[in-house]
């Protein structure tokens, strides 16, 4: 099977090692892809949000399968220029990637299927914003209403802070706040059946302690030990099939990677979120831990074959991730800077702790760093102890002049206190 990847981040890193692992993967293509998934796959110069150079691409090099990685593609449409193609995608159309492209959208999906959310207001002018944000009082969020890169969202106490998000956004989503830990759950759909994965937890906030701004994510671990074992089911039950039933039901099914942002609060399940994709960093623990080959899994959706797949296998051990951002971030980071060191991971940590590439570039025999969030390095292992220390040493061989990573990730439920974490991140 040849399959093309479209992205460059650390998520399409990890899908594209998966992929090259996978014995039925024949020839494996990324574009426009990073320095890492160049080790991995070859690389194309093709515009992500352009759907006719991707498709035309994808004939040309006679891709059994594309899979589109981020968001903003999806979101344009990229999937159906390649389905036109007539080759099998996995990624949504892009009236259904408005689960993502649009919070109030899918807000209006998960009324019609009776879906458990926080309560919300659309606003999309001051004094609705002012009016919103008094009828739920602090903590305030507020969530611009289109894609913002993971960092459109604000929670605060502060209520200049929270009309001032609003002030910068078209059209905005104010809702409660909602208490408890939060979980991501993805799920895999062909339209109809709908195949979850296990769980994963995320860390959105830059700092430790979950202080400092909102980022795109700084780290994540799998499995939860402190969630409740009937958690997926009644999520499948609850969230993940009735989302599914009702986009199919509107006559724009939605295929590929179905993403819930949960929070487990005191009054049970609530949605934050909707992905259309792949959720970075947690698809690298995620996938750390699947031992079914990832191909036919992907496949099998894209052809809505996914009914006839085998039960997933996944490995007993724990992953953890840790994310090495540029310094700056996430307000305009620094780039061009040197990353070295990682040469010693790949010979002192594999096959128990990797790198993957998210913003980096090749600079002659250089690697350097090319955008906020730089690296997600991985680690799995026995337990979440295991898997966090062996993270964190190969963190400590990379190099790169200023940067930054949280040093808590996955500590407090690795030292057995539970895991609070984020919330509304």
């Amino acid at each position: 099977m040849k399959v093309l990847v479209i992205g460059n981040g650390a998520r399409e890193h990890a899908l594209c090692r998966s992929l090259s692992l996978d014995p039925d993967v024949t020839a494996l293509h990324c574009a426009p892809g990073n320095a890492g998934i160049a080790e991995v796959a070859q690389l194309h110069q093709v515009d992500a949000l352009d759907g006719a150079a991707v498709s035309a691409l994808a004939v040309e090099l006679g891709a059994d399968l594309v899979v589109v990685g981020p968001e903003a593609p999806l979101v344009a449409g990229v999937a159906d220029a390649v389905r036109e193609a007539g080759i099998p995608v996995f990624g949504p159309s892009g009236e259904a990637a408005q689960l993502e492209g649009s919070k109030a959208f899918a807000k209006e999906v998960m009324a019609a299927a009776d879906v458990p959310t926080a309560r919300s207001y659309v606003c999309t002018t001051a004094e609705e914003v002012a009016e919103a944000l008094d009828a739920f009082g602090a903590p305030y969020v507020v969530k611009d209403d289109g894609l913002a890169a993971g960092k459109g969202v604000v929670v605060t106490a502060d209520i200049e802070a929270a009309k001032a998000h609003a002030a910068g956004c078209e059209r905005v989503v104010i809702e409660e706040f909602l208490d408890g830990p939060e979980v991501s759950l993805f799920a895999i759909t062909d339209g109809d059946t709908v195949l979850p994965l296990q769980p994963a937890q995320d860390f959105k906030r830059a700092l430790d302690g979950d202080e400092g701004p909102n980022t795109g994510g700084m780290g994540a671990y799998s499995p939860l030990p402190w969630a409740d074992p009937k958690l997926v089911d009644e999520v499948m039950q609850t969230v993940l099939q009735p989302t599914v039933d009702e986009m199919r039901r509107r006559g724009t099914p939605f295929s590929g990677l179905l993403y819930a942002g949960l929070a487990i609060t005191s009054r049970g399940v609530r949605v934050i979120e909707f992905n259309a994709r792949f959720g970075d960093p947690e698809t690298q623990v995620v996938l750390a831990r699947l031992k079914t080959p990832l191909a036919g899994i992907l496949m099998a959706a894209a052809t809505s074959n996914l009914g006839y797949l085998e039960p997933l296998r996944w490995s007993e051990d724990a992953a953890v991730t840790v994310v090495i951002a540029s310094h700056n971030y996430p307000a305009t980071p620094r780039t061009g800077d040197p990353i070295t060191g990682l040469d010693e991971v790949a010979a002192q940590d594999a096959p128990h702790a990797y790198v993957l590439h998210a913003g980096t570039r090749r600079d002659g025999d250089a690697v350097v760093s090319a955008g906020g969030r730089v690296l997600s390095v991985t680690a799995t292992g026995k337990d979440l102890s295991q898997a966090r220390e062996r993270a964190y040493r190969a963190v400590g061989r990379v190099r790169l002049d200023g940067s930054q990573h949280r040093t808590d990730i996955a500590a407090k439920v690795a030292g057995g206190t539970g895991e609070a974490g984020a919330v509304e991140a």
